[in-house]
């Protein structure tokens, strides 16, 4: 009679741990982003460090940027290798404005991924109506690794191509 309650308790408890949301890495990346084009007085914050990459990230996706990091994209003023990239990721830019109107949507994807788009506009402080009001896309593979949704892979959209930050990663390892 009393492994009954148990067994209910220790199913509503993987019930509930299973409830994370797909989009739970992606608004710690988008708030960072977010943040970092919010203002110029603040430090940059990188979705690359340590703690960011392992926490949010798959490990595909680690490796891949593990070995582009290898080939940095300039050196710091501490003489230490920079990223891979010289560009915010997210934005495709080197410049921008404070991000406005960011939405998320979620749709299921294939083989376990879950397809995440955020959209954004990232040049509201452009007096171009065109630029001003243009909405950037991106576009996030998340799947679960360890019971929690990470982020595999990102796709930024432009002229209605998606291309892959891994394919990117795994080109600059190739020192292409």
């Amino acid at each position: 009679m009393r492994t009954l309650p148990l067994a209910i308790v220790f199913s509503l408890t993987s019930i509930f741990a299973m409830a994370t949301d797909a989009t739970d890495p992606i608004k710690e990346v988008m708030k960072v982003t977010e943040d970092n084009w919010n203002t110029v007085d603040s430090e940059w914050k990188y979705i690359f460090d340590p703690d960011p990459l392992a926490r949010l990230f798959s490990r595909k996706f680690q490796g891949a940027y593990a070995e582009a990091a290898k080939h940095p994209a300039y050196e710091t003023e501490n003489n230490q290798p920079g990223d891979p990239f010289g560009y915010d990721v997210i934005t495709s830019s080197q410049d921008g404005c404070p991000l406005k109107d960011i939405t998320m949507n979620s749709a299921p994807g294939a083989n376990g991924s879950t397809d995440v788009t955020v959209t954004f506009k990232m040049w509201t402080c452009v007096d171009e109506p065109e630029v001003k009001d243009s909405v950037s896309e991106v576009h996030f593979d998340v799947v679960e690794e360890d019971g929690r949704p990470v982020i595999d892979d990102i796709h930024r959209v432009a002229d209605g191509e998606r291309d892959s930050l891994i394919e990117e990663m795994q080109s600059i390892a190739k020192g292409e």
